[in-house]
């Protein structure tokens, strides 16, 4: 049985018109010219591609073999599509795709066969692989086929898996992690992945037999990517509106007890050299728990949780005015985060869980997410973290409360309320210790708006912060629309930040300024030849304070070259112009600062290349040359290197050179980083990755050693070593050693 096809139709793409966005007037008007033109009612865009799926008729071993007679029973999933080079052929790689199911689990197997001869093309067998790195292939599955969230499973050519969260229509969070098995095995003329996905693992409405679903195969030998249902090149292959639809003879089994619980256990040392400490042992032990309310709606517990195996965030040369932002991986945080975390704008978040937890213990937490029903989806939180003695920070609760409603085809309306409370805290007013607010509160709403074919998406934001004594202004608006079309890329954003606008668990670097960012792009698509595309692209970023008068402004104008083996090469000029709001170190490095209200202007200009993934020794560098603050100048040259013996052993190396000139007291500034690191992967279930990061501008060298043994799915052990060094005189600031275990028990 092959799967079946249909003859697409052809939508057209209105235009919009320009308004004077105003922060408090625009969002009627705004929302009104998207509800009018944008086509929200349409007909699922590859709704014609249908895979029927059927109930095993027999036992399925994983093994990476299509010997089981269930396959010989399965419909067929075959005769991809072409997205890169170019999107308008069939893929010259075949792969043919199967499912099925018990009652216990989800199948799959794809067999992906060669076009060319020759070894595959992968990084190493470490799980959540690069995807433009590795021969791959992945599942993406929408279970509640509303073309916002859902799953994707996969590996590599080697068998290292991949799994992750899907959100905001085609993005996926690799840092989620659960319960699944899978096997690759390689032929002379093709590789075949096999999986069994425990409906345990993955969250779906009791019912619904029509799910959306896409494969996507990336062959590094031909460059090309494909799909099963097809996908205009402009958007990712795991793009939810162009995903086809899986076809239930009957509904997905029900699911009775579905209870995780996962305990750990941990012993440690550590010390501190520079402060002369004596050394500290640790002992402890926590447990999480995954509790399905129902078959969609899932509970997460968590006592006394430890986050050590946690990879260290990777160290920048920071030359920024303001907070540098790093992404969440802590697993407790991870299932529906997108209801919490994405909710705003990259630099206008109103909940930040790194805020939560880092620093000070975390005593227990619960959070219940998921869907409601189609159109439905709730987040609720409540964390307390210990109180402590040294500091004066007592005992804080953090609750969280999101919800969620689908409307039209694929856009969403929004709701965040946020409280951080102090608790039993009374503050000594002749005391030395900080002093920490009673209570911080935020109201949130926005409107997530996505067209059917995603060509139109955009954003309209509301925040109101509440804190003690209620100081005015406290108010945050945005709103954003973009086309993004296969030639061109037209977007408008503006932002209103007031001055007391507050989010203490969030993450909103900075306050009280009006902001406007058009930006327009164009894509030339030649028919031969080694490019592959090519086009310009202007960014601009306009900021004002209260009063309308100019702070800030950026001009930005970059050429992108992006070739047919899938190496990439820009250029671009910018024109900066910055009025200090604050006093500034522009080096930051604690010394002396630029005075409030100085203004600075300079250009600069800058390349990137990026080599092509298929080969074993892999390549990257950027440069930048130009003017900087106080009529100063600031070089900077990046670069990366790799090289792997595939499918063991990925060596790669970063390093980072920033030269500054500046008048006196800095004068001449010159800052490394340098990051080597070291991926041995011995089994897909066996890592050890180890790596060096030397930060001459915050004077430290740290060095990272893990070893992770997944001796069961989804349970593992744990060896972390880490030690921090002065770089000169060279000695040990401190230094621990980590040993942890983890169980995941199916009750």
């Amino acid at each position: 049985m092959i799967a079946t096809r249909q003859k697409n139709t052809i939508f057209g793409f209105p235009t919009t018109h320009t308004t004077n966005l105003l922060p408090v007037k625009s969002i009627l008007l705004f929302c009104a010219l998207c509800l009018m033109s944008l086509p929200l009612f349409s007909q699922k865009r590859n709704e014609a591609y249908q895979l029927p799926i059927r109930k095993a008729s027999s036992a399925i071993s994983i093994d990476g073999a299509m010997d089981d007679p269930a396959w010989q029973d399965a419909a067929i999933a075959t005769d991809f599509y072409m997205i890169l080079p170019m999107d308008t052929s069939y893929a010259k790689v075949r792969t043919d795709v199967r499912m099925a199911y018990d009652d216990h689990a989800l199948y799959i197997i794809a067999v992906c066969y060669h076009a060319l001869p020759g070894p595959y093309i992968v990084e190493s067998l470490r799980r959540d692989f690069s995807f433009g790195k590795n021969d791959n292939f992945l599942l993406f599955m929408d279970p509640f086929d509303d073309q916002t969230n859902g799953f994707s499973f996969g590996a590599n050519a080697a068998g290292a898996q991949w799994d992750g969260l899907m959100y905001e229509g085609g993005k996926v969070n690799l840092s989620w992690d659960n319960k699944w098995i899978s096997e690759v095995k390689n032929y002379d003329d093709r590789w075949v992945f096999e999986a069994a996905i425990p409906f345990k693992t993955i969250r779906y409405k009791k019912g619904i037999t029509r799910w959306g679903i896409n494969f996507s195969r990336l062959d590094l030998k031909t460059t090309e990517k494909s799909s099963w249902a097809p996908v205009p090149r402009q958007f990712p292959s795991a793009s939810l509106a162009y995903t086809g639809t899986l076809v239930w003879d009957q509904p997905p089994p029900t699911v009775n007890s579905n209870i995780s619980v996962i305990p750990y256990v941990l012993g440690g040392l550590s010390k501190d050299y520079a402060s002369d400490k004596a050394q500290d042992y640790r002992m402890d032990a926590g447990v999480d728990a995954k509790v399905a309310i129902t078959s969609s709606l899932n509970l997460d517990l968590t006592v006394n949780p430890d986050f050590s195996q946690v990879d260290v965030d990777q160290q920048v040369t920071n030359l920024d005015r303001f907070e540098l932002f790093f992404p969440e991986r802590r697993q407790f945080f991870l299932e529906n985060g997108d209801l919490f975390a994405n909710f705003g704008y990259e630099t206008i978040r109103p909940f930040f869980s790194r805020r939560i937890g880092l620093g000070v213990p975390i005593q227990f937490g619960a959070r219940l997410s998921g869907k409601l029903n189609r159109n439905w989806r709730v987040g609720v939180m409540d964390i307390q973290t210990s109180k402590q003695e040294i500091t004066g920070l007592p005992t804080q609760n953090f609750a969280v409360m999101s919800l969620q409603r689908q409307v039209f085809a694929r856009s969403n309306i929004g709701l965040i309320l946020i409280n951080k409370e102090s608790l039993n805290y009374h503050p000594q007013v002749s005391s030395d210790l900080p002093v920490y607010s009673q209570y911080n509160r935020n109201a949130g709403l926005e409107y997530n708006i996505a067209s059917n074919n995603n060509l139109w998406t955009g954003k309209v934001l509301f925040l109101k912060s509440f804190s003690p004594g209620n100081p005015g202004d406290e108010l945050a608006h945005a709103a954003n629309l973009q086309y993004t079309g296969r030639k061109w890329l037209i977007s408008w954003r503006h932002e209103y930040v007031g001055q007391h606008y507050n989010a203490e668990v969030g993450y909103v670097p900075r306050r009280s300024y009006i902001k406007f960012s058009p930006q327009i792009g164009y894509l030339f698509l030649p028919r031969g030849g080694h490019i592959l595309s090519h086009g310009p692209q202007l960014n601009t970023n306009l900021f004002f304070n209260k009063s309308w008068a100019q702070t800030d402004q950026e001009n930005y104008l970059v050429y992108k070259f992006t070739f047919r083996k899938l190496s990439t090469f820009s250029a671009w000029v910018a024109r900066d112009y910055v009025k200090l709001l604050q006093p500034f170190d522009p080096t930051n490095t604690g010394s002396d600062t630029l005075s409030l209200g100085t203004e600075h202007r300079w250009h600069s200009w800058g390349t990137e290349f990026v080599s092509r993934p298929n080969s074993l020794f892999t390549y990257a560098f950027s440069t930048r040359y130009g003017g900087y603050y106080a009529e100063g100048k600031r070089f900077n040259l990046s670069a990366e290197l790799g090289y792997r013996f595939q499918p063991y052993i990925s060596i790669t190396a970063n390093a980072s050179y920033n030269n500054i000139l500046l008048p006196e007291p800095w004068n001449r500034k010159s800052f490394w980083l340098i990051g080597p690191r070291l991926d041995v992967t011995m089994t897909n279930k066996l890592f050890i990755t180890a790596f060096l990061q030397y930060n001459e501008q915050i004077k430290n060298v740290n060095l990272n050693t893990r070893l992770q043994w997944r001796y069961q799915p989804a349970s593992d052990l744990f060896i972390v070593y880490t030690d921090n060094y002065l770089p000169a005189p060279f000695g040990v600031k401190t230094r621990a050693l980590v040993l942890k275990l983890t169980y995941w028990w199916n009750v």
